[in-house]
Parts: structure tokens; sequence; C-alpha cells
């Protein structure tokens, strides 16, 4: 076993030495049964570089990840590592010394403390294992990264963005100097990703080379050098971003030519259309205080700020998920017993969790199972399930929601994550609804999939679903009819539907548009529009 003492953190190239290429797979094919996950594909990344993967979901884009990280062995082609061939699949500590994968889901152990998980299986080489030493060391090597974190502190402590760090730390600290960040920014907000990309730079220039998988375009342009696109399991194009317009690289990813995220506008909700959903006075501490709010029968109503400005919070109080300190929900004239799940979806109130993962799915159950929770009461007498009553439901909701599976008895953790978003969205429209509450519906997800699921959202509002919408994402807030800014736990800028990108910025940052810029321009750079979107 590797002692900590051996563990040195690794310096940029030395100097005069040429940019080579650090990894290259050449004419790779892997199936899954009668499945082909990837079919001749390729790709070839210069050190050094940031090299964009893009890709809807199924496009291959997770099957090369696990090739290129010695999880799976490809059916037929090559894969090599600054020109050697790459190493057996039994010899994991030669593989994490190539490369290392941050991956959307975090790899870190939240009982174990910051040192142990840097330091994991590594903690110590004869003999006993020195405590002392190891939290220092760790301290040493967050140092060096610029990571502000105690090693001392318990991993679930730590908010997405320090996991993430302290995984880069990790990978770094191994030997590696080609690092896979899987969809690092689907749950940072803009400052965490600009603090993200900003080391992201440094650790390029200091010769660290990058894979950044992304279903957010505009950081495609804003932080790599190069892209490469596969699109149903094949190679599609390899350029340098700056050669590659946002509707070309669109095109290249659907196969098609596709104007994204342009809503047909949406009659307007009167005054006199019945409140659906009322807050008043409703406060939690240390997250979010005196918010009154309504949302109208067939509204959509955006919610986005910070990460600390309690939108999530918020969300998850009127799902029943956390209990308020005071102030009151309803839902018409009825009121909502606060902290309480089941009493939320008995007054109307479906809900899409944050974490599709850990939150809206049931891995082991299959997408019909998952789809029809809430109502397998409606599928037979006295609580029992008459099987094809709940398979019709399901193959209903298969196509209305445009759910890609081979079968609605699919394990749900088969999907990709659009489609698995998808199961999400069905389960909780399942009930028929009076109100929808939504949070970050589209992270993670292609762009076909993020305007099927915004699409189903606006079908809902028009058969009369009032819809609370909580996002960073500027694409899902112009589906909106208006948006409420949260700036440290309390509401303030409401935003019709003729809002700029710059105001909702300055909104989010608590200052003046004019300090931030007045164009769309300088505002997308913060919280995501892709080039060239607008109102």
């Amino acid at each position: 076993m590797m002692s900590i003492d051996s563990i040195a953190v690794p310096g940029a190239p030395a100097p005069g030495t040429a940019p080579g290429t650090t990894v290259e797979a050449t004419a790779v094919t892997k199936r899954f049964g009668a499945t082909t996950a990837l079919a001749d594909a390729g790709i070839s990344i210069a050190a050094g570089s940031t090299h964009a993967l893009v890709g809807r979901n199924g496009a291959g884009k997770s099957t090369l990840v696990s090739i290129l990280t010695g999880l799976h062995r490809p059916d037929s082609g090559t894969v090599r590592f600054d020109g050697e061939p790459a190493p057996a699949l039994a010899d994991r500590d030669a593989w994490r010394r190539r490369v290392a994968c941050v991956y959307q889901r975090s790899t870190i152990i939240p009982t174990l403390t910051v040192a142990e998980n840097l330091f994991l299986n590594r903690q110590a080489g004869r003999g006993p294992i020195g405590w002392a030493r190891l939290r220092r060391r760790a301290g040493e090597l967050l140092d060096d990264y610029g990571v502000a974190v105690d090693p001392g502190a318990p991993a679930g402590e730590l908010n997405v963005e320090q996991r993430q760090l302290v995984e880069i730390a990790r990978a770094l600290s191994l030997g590696s100097r080609f690092i896979i960040l899987d969809e690092p920014t689907a749950r940072l907000d803009a400052t965490a990703i600009d603090r993200l990309f900003t080391r992201l730079r440094a650790l390029a220039a200091s010769g660290v080379t990058l894979l950044f998988i992304s279903h957010h375009l505009h950081e495609v342009y804003e932080v790599c050098d190069t892209v490469t696109v596969l699109r149903d399991a094949r190679w599609i194009l390899t350029r340098p971003v700056a050669e590659v317009g946002h509707a070309a690289l669109v095109e290249a990813m659907t196969g098609e030519a596709v104007g994204l995220t342009e809503w047909p506008a949406r009659p307007p909700v009167t005054a006199e259309t019945p409140v659906a959903l009322r807050t008043t006075g409703l406060r939690l501490a240390d997250a979010y205080t005196d918010v009154d709010l309504e949302v109208r029968a067939g509204e959509i109503v955006g919610v986005t700020g910070s990460g600390s400005s309690g939108k999530v919070s918020l969300a998850e109080t009127l799902s029943g998920l956390r209990r308020p300190d005071g102030g009151e929900i309803r839902v018409g004239a009825k009121p909502v017993s606060p902290g309480s799940v089941p009493a939320a979806l008995a007054a109307g109130i479906g809900f899409v969790p944050q974490d599709r993962h850990r939150e809206g799915l049931v891995p082991l159950l299959s997408v019909e199972e998952n789809a029809t929770l809430p109502i397998a009461d409606r599928f037979g007498p006295a609580g029992a399930i008459v099987p094809k009553r709940r398979t019709a439901v399901a193959e209903e909701m298969i196509a209305r929601y445009d759910i890609k599976t081979s079968s609605p008895y699919a394990p749900v953790n088969s999907l990709s994550g659009g489609n698995a978003q998808k199961v999400v969205l069905a389960r909780a429209l399942s009930t028929g609804p009076r109100v929808l509450v939504l949070i970050g519906p589209t992270a993670g997800v292609d762009v076909r999939s993020k305007e099927s699921l915004l699409g189903a959202v606006r079908a809902a509002a028009d058969d009369g679903t009032a819809v609370l919408l909580v996002s960073d994402e500027l694409d899902d807030l112009r589906a909106c009819d208006r948006v409420l800014v949260m700036f440290h736990g309390r509401v303030t800028a409401e935003l019709g539907r003729d809002w700029e990108d710059a105001e909702v910025v300055a909104a989010v940052e608590g200052v003046a548009a004019e300090r931030i810029g007045a164009t769309r321009d300088s505002a997308t750079d913060g919280i995501g529009a892709p080039e060239g979107a607008g109102k």
C-alpha cells in the first residue's frame, strides 16, 4: 500500500516538453447484449487541453468514459495514454495514475473525514496509521490546490462545490494528469461555477488535461478548447470550439437543425384567475423569512437566486420535506399541514426534487413502478394491483412524456439522465396535482430532453396546474410567466415576461444591472444562457 509520505503533488510538464496526446481512443465498439453503446467511435485529447464531450442522453458518452477509466473493456478498438497501451483492467492502481473521473454523483464517503477520503486505501505504508501525519498531509494537499476545507471535518458536511474540489485534489494526488469532469456544474450556482472555471483554467495552465462533459453548451464555449460530438453511439465531429457555432453544434448533436427555447407566448393569467398556491409569512431559520407568494391556476412562476438564497429550502417546504418555523401554506382555500409529505400530496401538490438519483427514483424498481407509485391504489380493489391496469397506465405515460425505454418493466436505473427525469416528472403529474413544484428540472439533461420536460410543464399549466419552477437556468425561466428572485432568504425582485438577462443576473447577485453590464452577452457569462439565446 502506498504511503502518504510518498505522494508528491504533481507539477507541470518539464519546460520544453512537446505537448503530445494524453489519451486516444480509436475505432472503439462496445455492445451490451443487443444494444450497441458505441460503434466505431473515438476521441483524441491533446495534453494540457480542456476538451468537451457532448451529445444527447444515450449518445454513448457514459460508455466512452467507462472505457477511458478502465471500468469496461471495448469489444474492439484501442485506448492509449501518452502513446502507450492502456493498462490491464485488473491493474487499478495503473489506471488511477493515468485517469480520474469526478462524477456527477459524488464518490466522497460522507461518514469519513476529508483527510480519510483524500487518502482512501493509502492511509499508511507499514505499521499503524499516523492520523496526525495523515491530516497534516491532507492539509498540505488542500492548500496546494486552494481548497479551503478542514481536513478533519466529516465529508458529509461539505457542500457540492467542496466535494468536487476534494475529488479533484484526490485525483491529482494519485499522479493522474488527465481528469474527466462529468456534469460538474449541474448542481452549482453561478458564483460556484465561476470559481470552478477559474480553477479549471489554472489546472490546464499547469499541464493537466481535462475532459469536460456538459449539457450546458454555453459552458463549452466558455471553458473548452476543443469539442467532440457523439450521436447515436457514433463519433460525429471533433473541432476547435472557436470554429463551431452554437446552431451547428446543436445540429451535430441532434442530427437536425433546431431552434431551442423559443417558447410560444401564453395567454396572460388575469387577476380573476383563482389562486392555487398561497404562502403567508413563511419562514425557516437560516434559510428564508417572510415569504409571501401567490401562484394562480395555470400560471408558471419561476424562482431563482444564488445557492444561499433559500430557494431550494422554500420548494422543499412546500412539498412537505421541511417544516417551516412559521407562516402558512394554502392550496386553494385550504391550509396544508406543514412538514408532511403525505399532507402535501393529499392537498394536491406534486413535486420534482433536486436530486433525481437520491430523492426522485427507486433505482431497483421498474420504470412502470416508479412512474405509478403515487397512484398504485387505483389499479385494483382493496389495495391489490392488477398488473395489466398498471402497465396500460405506464405505457400511456411513456408515450405522453416521450420516455425512451426498452420496456415498462426495464429497471429505471437503466435509463439515461433525461429519461429518468421524465419518469420523475410523470410520477409528479400522475395524480393530476393542483400545484406542481419543481427544483432544477432540466439539470444534467440534453437539449432535446430539456425541451420535452419544459414542454410537459407548460402543457400541465395549460391544463390549469399552478407551477412553481425553481431553477438557476435562464432557459427554464424563459418558460415562465413571471420570475421571482430570492436574495439572502427574501424575495427581492419580481420580473414580468419581458425581463432581460442582465436584470435576472443583477437581482441574483444583489447588485444594480448597470454594474454587471447592460447587454445580454455580458449577462449570459453569469448564470447560463447558451450563445445566441435571448428574450
